[in-house]
């Protein structure tokens, strides 16, 4: 509470210029009437909302597809949506007919068995969703009961009206006006992390009228009407005003709590609740769960469509034969009584007799529809899901997270992926940043490599070790230039130090006071009460360690205090007009000073630097600045440039590593100066109107002038364990990433590099929103072409910069018509590129985007994109996030991936063909929104390349071996209508047909969908391009398909026909009998579990003694089947009574048929396959062929080559780096040699 009562001291809001200094109400109401404006609050007075005409929405919120009342009904329609389960429905219903050539029961229990058991999934999954809803909606929160007394209540049952109290680190249940806070100006921080993605803190301001609503008992009597406009998505935006104390205040965006946002830094704050559940804005960016349905499973509808053709073709043909012998040969057939018939059998109606057949053909054939292949896919799907639930290589030892596999539907599609749409903040990034290095006075500190330093610098010295040389004189060159441009690394860094949160920097010049012994030591303290003095930031004493926490608006200016402090300038203390720094290392000992402050500008994205004036302990007024290096070298004096050449080389060298870096800059000014300056600078602030912001920037422009650079900083946005190494695998394997972030352009073109999206050499196309033409003509494109450039090291000799704008102007058409302009040019551009090893990366706003999205241009915007190496967007909402990941799913018809953290990617994630939640620190709304959650980025490598590409392989050979053995069952059923006259008899008996799909040959098929492995999981991460084999579908295309069609006919053809050769008039029995209808019926089906089980084992490349138990087993329980059936009584058995025991098993000729048509039934695949594998194999078959032959043991270095090949070319990640820096080389060596050869050729 003390240090809470400390802080509440400090008046914030008089630190801040742009953004703060204009108090709330002062601009007078604002008119709020029309569409759109209707909401009317009454504060304090929930009750008033109850009734008519308010009835607002309640704050429960729901992720779910379904709720109690229509669970029934639409997974009932979920389930007869597919094609299959429809028509075994009609013909359920048609078997309670006379005209069904099976009992009731052997239609309807499949059929319920089946739509049973996959209902009952979908329940369970949609129950775990209902279980997290639950979980926040139960959160807890205090609210005003009456009486000035406050009570806890779930968030469910906030009210639109109820005040409500909301404390440090929780998250706000609503979208609520700010009442007051802890602090006594009514300041508060708030975390919007969950909104726009940014980690930066937001200051929210309540208004002066309400700052004395600042305990539970002030509420007592409060009321209030807030008129502002209706529910909308917009974040950004609020129009309303609050009637109170009988004057009407204008509201605005910074007196807004959204709900999802957190309040950090302040102790609580109290608000009145202005939109609640699916009414807030952040549920109004969100979509309805949507029922997904992978590829495979749609073109599984297609397939069943084909068969469905068929099975009408040959029913037609059977009605059609059955109504010509009815008509013409019945009349001779006296046995059959002609002239006592019923009307299915009479000859003068036989196109009744016909089409009563139709009904009987269509139920009879009715087995090529495989009736269990849902509920099959269903039970795999379940048990993929629980595998990758229980992978120990995905799960995070740091939070005890595994993955989840939130839905298993959506399996095989892990494997499919064309495209990752990702979030960066809490996505990529771990929200943490490190000083690492920094430049002072034309020197460069700092030894520690960056996480890409370390990480490329090693795939270099792999990758070049398995390229070799051709002599020792290039290849110790080669290593010497290696040695030249590899990152050093510090010679203490094998020593154990306790590590220091946000401060990674090694260098022994600098640390513990040893900066006193460099040359330039007045420079590097001036230097380091920059980074002291020049924040924003509050100290709070960690009691127990006795060292200060800061409390910043950037986790930048976080890093530059704890650096500061490690370098012996601790910042302990901020009052209402001075900062207080306790100094270590000067030559007179430990000193604290204090810096009064005189001004603070603010860094905002447009001025892309800070400023703050302040007066030391001798009188002496100085200005220190930090921004954006391009921003600060323009306002250098001329005698400040003095380490400008040295500081820009460090730079440059800094982006490449993919470090965020700011240039810092002093100027001392007179006491004279500075009073005139600041008169102007108060008529600015304290003007209003328009023209304020405007007056504002033209004061602080005439005194951030004639600065001398300092030095620079860089930090390091840590990104999570495994981000580039994850993102390079995922490029290798033929993956495209989009980064979709609500960050500044900045920031998200940092992330860009450092993540390896953007490369050293790439080429960038801009399309900012603000105006300007050539770059040399704009101060603001040189600000963020030079950002570009030390992110990127896009600037290099000889290369071109593009640099592509839109215009400002109040004619939309006008802006449409030059950004529609600029994509036809970028795409031309990229077309008339030569250099196959281009590459280049299109960035967009969200402003810019707005119009690329609109109908006109989205799909021109998009083949640019598609175009691009890689995308980022920044300055996205949460609606536009979804929007481009229609736009990428819709326009290219692949695979998308949407990937994020927080509630501002639920529509991106629910929109994706796939949505992956990261079950981070920051709420869990995207996990329940997703399909998958994985607790880190870098799991989802595994997820794709091993588990994805497992079970696309595994799904698609599952569901082509399914239409191939009932094609074989089916059709034999075809074959002996037309033999026995077409008279609808089957030759199986009833039980027969109902055990086929669900016991004899449902569990191999399962087992091959379950534990199927073409290769390893170490396999497929060393030959991502395995990976390809999905979204190429090579394994479930149309080719891949009817081959397996065709070689269920050949299977049907050889069943029938050969048993019926074999046994038509040959003895059977000892006896000299021939067989039976039952005996043949029994001796084909026996042939058809054989051959269909024996087939299944050559499919099969991976076995584990569950698929030996499970396939022979189920050959096996075919043989006891029959041997129990026949023993029970004639009554149950009928005429397969005792036909084991004395029938078929005494037979030789029975053993032989069923070994003789097993053989010939699989003999097309074996040599097929011999075939494939001797003369067009594919990837997955040489690997086995390594593997089994144990070369990659015997033979590294063709492993490794191998490796190498195995891998698609890309322009984004570690390989394309490490591929330019090997063409760099050689292109030196072979210049070089060519320069020695002229030499020797023309000595002179």
């Amino acid at each position: 509470m003390a240090k809470g009562k400390i802080r509440a001291k400090i008046r914030r809001s008089q630190l801040y210029t742009f953004a703060c200094g204009i108090k709330s109400g002062e601009a007078g109401p604002q008119l709020i009437e029309g569409p759109g404006c209707s909401r009317v609050v009454h504060c304090n007075q929930p009750h008033m909302h109850r009734k008519k005409p308010f009835m607002y929405r309640s704050n429960y919120i729901s992720t779910t597809k379904y709720n109690f009342l229509t669970f029934l009904p639409k997974s009932l329609y979920e389930q007869f949506h597919r094609v299959a389960n429809l028509y075994f429905l009609a013909a359920a219903i048609l078997s309670l007919t006379p005209l069904s050539p099976f009992s009731a029961v052997s239609m309807i229990a499949p059929l319920a068995f089946v739509v049973g058991l996959s209902m009952a999934k979908e329940g369970l999954e949609d129950w775990k969703r209902f279980m997290q809803d639950m979980n926040v909606n139960s959160r807890k929160i205090q609210f005003h009961k009456d009486g000035g007394v406050f009570d806890n209540k779930q968030w469910q049952q906030v009210e639109v009206g109820d005040v409500v109290k909301v404390e440090k680190d929780n998250f706000f249940p609503a979208d609520l006006l700010l009442l007051s806070s802890s602090y006594e100006d009514g300041i508060c921080y708030v975390e919007t992390m969950n909104l726009d993605g940014e980690t930066n803190l937001k200051v929210k301001r309540a208004m002066e009228v309400t700052f004395s609503l600042d305990e539970d008992e002030a509420f007592k009597n409060f009321t209030g009407m807030i008129k502002c406009e209706d529910p909308n998505p917009s974040l950004y935006t609020f129009v309303g005003n609050l009637e109170y104390d009988r004057q009407t205040y204008a509201l605005e965006p910074g007196q807004i709590l959204l709900r999802d946002s957190k309040l950090r830094n302040t102790s609580y704050v109290y608000g009145v609740v202005i939109f609640t559940g699916f009414d807030t804005k952040v549920m109004q960016n969100s979509t309805k769960s949507p029922s997904k349905r992978s590829r495979i499973e749609k073109k599984m509808d297609y397939i069943i469509y084909v068969l469905f053709s068929l099975l009408l073709v040959i029913s037609l043909i059977s009605s059609l034969a059955f109504a010509l012998k009815i008509r013409f040969q019945m009349p001779d057939w006296w046995y059959m009584r002609p002239d006592d018939t019923e009307d299915f059998y009479n000859p003068q109606e036989p196109l009744i007799s016909g089409l009563s057949h139709l009904v009987t053909a269509l139920i009879l054939y009715g087995y090529l529809i495989p009736i269990s292949l849902y509920v099959s896919i269903e039970v795999v799907k379940v048990l993929q899901a629980s595998f990758i639930n229980q992978d120990l290589l995905m799960y995070d030892d740091d939070t005890g997270i595994p993955a989840q596999a939130r839905t298993s539907n959506l399996n095989e599609e892990l494997g499919q992926v064309d495209t990752i749409l990702s979030d960066k903040t809490g996505t990529l990034t771990c929200n943490q940043m490190d000083f690492l290095k920094c430049s002072i006075a034309g020197t460069a500190y700092g030894v520690r490599a960056s996480d890409v330093e370390r990480a490329a610098a090693q795939q270099m010295a792999n990758d070049l070790e398995q390229e070799g040389t051709k002599s020792s004189a290039s290849s110790n060159k080669s290593k010497k230039d290696i040695e030249l441009e590899t990152v050093v690394t510090s010679k203490d860094e094998k020593v154990h130090k306790t590590p220091i949160k946000f401060f990674s920097f090694e260098d022994g010049r600098m640390t513990e006071g040893n900066w006193r012994n460099e040359p330039n030591a007045d420079i590097i303290m001036l230097f380091c009460r920059i980074l002291a003095v020049c924040h924003t930031a509050i100290p709070e004493l960690n009691e127990e360690t006795g060292t200060y926490t800061y409390e910043a608006e950037s986790p930048d200016e976080g890093a530059f205090l704890v650096a500061a402090r490690e370098f012996g300038f601790e910042f302990y203390k901020r009052t209402q007009s001075s900062v207080f720094v306790r100094e270590r290392y000067l030559a007179s000992g430990p000193t604290e000073r204090e810096y009064k402050i005189l001004n603070l500008l603010e860094f905002t994205s447009k001025r892309k630097r800070m400023t703050v004036i302040v007066r030391d302990e001798d009188g002496q007024i100085i200005l220190m600045c930090k921004g954006a290096d391009s921003i600060i070298f323009d306002r250098l004096a001329k005698k400040g440039k003095l380490y400008l050449e040295d500081t820009t080389r460090h730079l440059n060298n800094y982006g490449e590593a993919g470090l965020r870096t700011l240039a810092l800059a002093y100027r001392k000014l007179e006491e004279s100066e500075y009073s005139a300056w600041n008169d102007e600078f108060q008529k600015a602030k304290t003007s209003i109107g328009p023209d304020r912001d405007i007056m504002l920037d033209k004061a602080a422009e005439m005194m951030e002038k004639d600065l001398v650079l300092v030095g620079a900083t860089a930090v390091e946005d840590k990104l999570q364990k495994g981000v580039p190494q994850c993102i390079d695998k995922l490029a290798q394997a033929g993956v495209k990433l989009w980064v979709l972030t609500g960050d500044k352009m900045e920031t998200a073109i940092n992330i860009g590099s450092i993540s390896i999206l953007l490369q050293f050499n790439i080429r960038i196309y801009l399309v900012p929103q603000s105006k300007g033409a050539l770059l040399h003509e704009s101060n603001l494109m040189k600000a963020f072409f030079t950002c570009c450039r030390f992110a990127c090291s896009l600037l290099r000799e000889g290369m071109k910069q593009i640099c592509i704008t839109t215009i400002e102007s109040d004619s939309k058409e006008e802006i449409k018509e030059n950004i529609l302009m600029q994509i036809r040019n970028g795409s031309q551009m990229i077309k008339l590129e030569k250099d196959p090893y281009a590459a280049f990366a299109l960035i967009i706003d969200g402003k810019t985007l707005s119009y690329a999205l609109e109908e006109d241009m989205k799909f021109l915007f998009l083949g640019l994109a598609v175009e691009c190496a890689s995308v980022i967007c920044c300055r996205v909402s949460p609606k536009q996030k979804a929007l481009v990941t229609r736009l990428v799913k819709e326009g290219t018809g692949r695979v998308t991936l949407g990937i994020g953290d927080g509630a501002n990617d639920v529509g991106m994630i629910q929109e994706a063909d796939i949505g992956i939640g990261i079950s981070g620190v920051e709420g869990m709304q995207a996990v329940m929104a997703s399909d998958f959650s994985v607790s880190q980025f870098r799991f989802l490598e595994r997820l794709l390349v091993v588990h994805g590409h497992w079970c696309y392989k595994r799904i698609s050979q599952m569901v082509c071996y399914f239409f191939y053995k009932n094609i074989a069952f089916g059709l034999t059923l075809f074959y002996f209508e037309a033999f026995t006259g077409f008279s609808g008899q089957s030759v199986y008996d009833d039980l027969y047909m109902i055990l086929f799909n669900v016991v004899l040959t449902s569990m191999p098929v399962i087992s091959l969908g379950v534990f199927e492995q073409d290769v390893s999981s170490d396999v497929c991460l060393e030959f991502p391009t395995l990976y390809q084999q999905g979204p190429r579908n090579l394994f479930f295309d149309w080719y891949r398909i009817l081959g397996w069609m065709g070689n269920g006919l050949y299977s049907s053809l050889v069943i029938f026909f050969l048993n019926v050769i074999i046994f038509y008039d040959q003895s059977f029995r000892v006896e000299g009998q021939t067989t039976d209808m039952a005996i043949l019926g029994t001796i084909m089906f026996t042939c058809i579990i054989c051959a269909v089980n024996f087939q299944i084992t050559l499919i099969m490349t991976h076995y584990t003694w569950i698929q030996h138990l499970l396939i022979w087993l189920s050959v096996l329980a075919w043989f006891l089947f029959l041997l129990v059936y026949g023993m029970l009584s004639p009554a149950y058995s009928k005429n397969v009574f005792h036909i084991l025991t004395e029938a078929l098993a005494p037979a030789p000729m029975y053993w032989t048929t069923t070994l003789l048509v097993t053989i010939a039934c699989t003999l097309p695949y074996i040599a097929h396959m011999c075939l494939q594998r001797c003369f067009h194999p594919m990837d997955h078959h040489i690997i086995q062929e390594i593997k089994y032959l144990k070369k990659d043991e015997k033979d590294q270095v063709m492993w490794k080559r191998e490796k190498t090949k195995a891998r698609e070319k890309t322009k984004i990640g570690f390989t394309a780096r490490v591929d330019a820096y090997i063409r760099n080389l050689r292109s030196k060596l072979n210049k070089k040699t060519h320069s020695l050869e002229n030499k020797q050729h023309n000595p002179s």
